[in-house]
């Protein structure tokens, strides 16, 4: 003989747990796809400190990165300093550039004065140099 079981019903007071985790990866892939993410070059330099941030122009320009010992990079390539100035004079040729410096605090003042001078013989017109913005660090 069979007997009918009682049929249970479900309790309204509990919380399915699958709409939440949906909503948890959505708000992932979200925050991931809106984050920006900053490119650092693998060159290993010391930016000196500035007091005051201005304006943010990198994506406008190419990158110049000058490592302690003196070595230069161009856009993340080795160069050496006469094919710095025939590589920008090409860039030049094309269109109007501008070169983003990147040299470390102990590099010579004397090898970036010639960089730039080097730079601005190319045809760059502008030349930004790149600083390390502390905000919470006061003088």
């Amino acid at each position: 003989m069979r007997f009918s079981q009682p049929k249970r019903e479900e309790s309204s007071l509990g919380i399915s747990i699958a709409p939440l985790i949906d909503i948890v990866f959505l708000l992932l892939i979200f925050f991931m796809l809106t984050s920006h993410f900053e490119i650092i070059s693998g060159i290993d330099i010391s930016l000196p400190d500035i007091l005051e941030k201005g304006p943010d122009r990198s994506a406008d320009n190419i990158v110049l990165a000058l490592d302690r010992t003196g070595n230069c990079y161009l856009q993340g390539e080795k160069v050496s300093l006469k094919n710095l100035h025939l590589r920008l004079k090409e860039m030049s040729k094309e269109k109007r550039i501008g070169l983003m410096l990147q040299a470390d605090k102990d590099v010579r003042h004397g090898l970036v004065v010639s960089i730039m001078d080097l730079a601005k013989d190319a045809g760059v017109s502008s030349i930004i140099i790149a600083a390390q913005w502390e905000p919470e660090k006061v003088y």
